[in-house]
């Protein structure tokens, strides 16, 4: 892999206290060159799958392991879950899966509606296999003022289903879906900037574990600049910091990191530091990368796009550039990917 000369930098000293949590596969797993599921050549599109497994007939697969993956002071429970599909629904980085809970909906009796999550996992999944996927979940959970407590009433039927799951149980799949963030493979000079808040990091997973952990045609000929821009409540709540670290420090050239830590860090104003301030943070350098051809992502609550749509338009207007123009120009190049719930 040819690396560019780019300065790699975490700030907040976030990674310092990260909690370890990591899923990453054992040595001997990584020995196995990955290049048995690619397309001809790899950057191909054409062939990438969508919709193998429908609603009314969904694939029907097991669960293999189910982690807590922050730390205590987290606010919330987020779980990295593995599951194993036996090959028969392969999907690219940047897809979806849907998931059904088991049970009714009590209203009317019928079958939970799918809900949609961002695979975490590459396409050869965490045991390089191209057997298995993974989840990033959230429990989603109610807080009654009332009650002074959650109300389990409110809670959310499909993530608490999922973080629920134990190794053996069985869970129904849908997909895979969606082609919007998907890697630019064809151009491996590109820049790739990933911003995500929360469990809005898992596509982000699958694209560092393609370019910078597996055996991949996609990693031997990668030699542009990731940028990883993660917005989490506080340290605690950093999610696959140790994966980060590893593979920044395998390819200090070619990963970025920087994280915004709402609880803990302060912006330039003085106020809580939320992902669009980290990303103005770098404004200058980002829009000249993506005046060069940069992809820039976004996933996450949809939430977030608000704030940065705000601050990515002041930063325009203090370039004297008209901000629907450079947001048309960025969408009609492909450059603008966006996947938020």
């Amino acid at each position: 892999m040819i690396k560019a000369a780019v300065v790699a930098s975490i700030l907040g000293g976030a990674s310092a206290f990260a909690p370890s949590f990591g899923v990453a596969p054992t040595r001997s797993a990584l020995q196995v060159k990955q290049d048995f599921l690619e397309a001809e050549p790899y950057w191909d599109q054409k062939t990438v799958p969508v919709n193998t497994a429908k609603a009314k007939a969904p694939h029907v697969g097991k669960v293999v392991s189910n982690k807590r993956i922050v730390g205590p002071k987290a606010t919330g429970e987020t779980c990295h879950v593995i599951i194993d599909h036996n090959g028969e629904l392969p999907y690219w980085e940047g897809q979806s899966f849907g998931v059904i809970a088991d049970g009714a909906r009590e209203k009317d009796g019928k079958p939970h509606s799918v809900r949609l999550y961002s695979i975490a996992a590459s396409r050869y999944g965490d045991d390089m296999s191209g057997k298995t996927t993974a989840l990033c979940v959230r429990r989603a959970t109610y807080w009654c003022p009332e009650l002074q407590a959650d109300d389990p009433a409110k809670k959310g039927i499909c993530s608490n289903f999922i973080c629920d799951a134990a190794p053996g149980d069985s869970m129904k799949l849908t997909g895979p879906s969606g082609k919007v963030m998907l890697l630019p493979e064809d151009k491996p000079e590109t820049d790739i900037i990933m911003v995500a808040t929360g469990t809005g990091i898992a596509p982000y997973r699958s694209f560092i574990r393609r370019l910078f952990v597996e055996d991949t045609p996609a990693a031997a000929a990668y030699k542009g600049l990731a940028w990883l821009f993660l917005g989490v409540a506080n340290t605690d709540a950093l999610l696959y910091d140790d994966e980060w670290q590893e593979s920044k420090s395998k390819f200090p050239d070619n990963l970025r990191l920087d994280y915004a830590l709402s609880r803990e860090q302060s912006n330039a104003k003085g106020g809580k530091m939320y992902i669009q301030d980290k990303v103005e943070e770098y404004s200058d350098e980002i829009f000249t990368r993506l005046d060069t051809g940069a992809h820039i992502y976004f996933c996450g609550l949809k939430g977030m796009m608000p704030g940065i749509q705000d601050m990515l338009k002041g930063v325009c207007e203090g370039k004297g550039i008209d901000y629907d123009e450079w947001l048309k120009g960025l969408k009609s190049k492909k450059q603008w990917h966006v996947e938020v719930y």
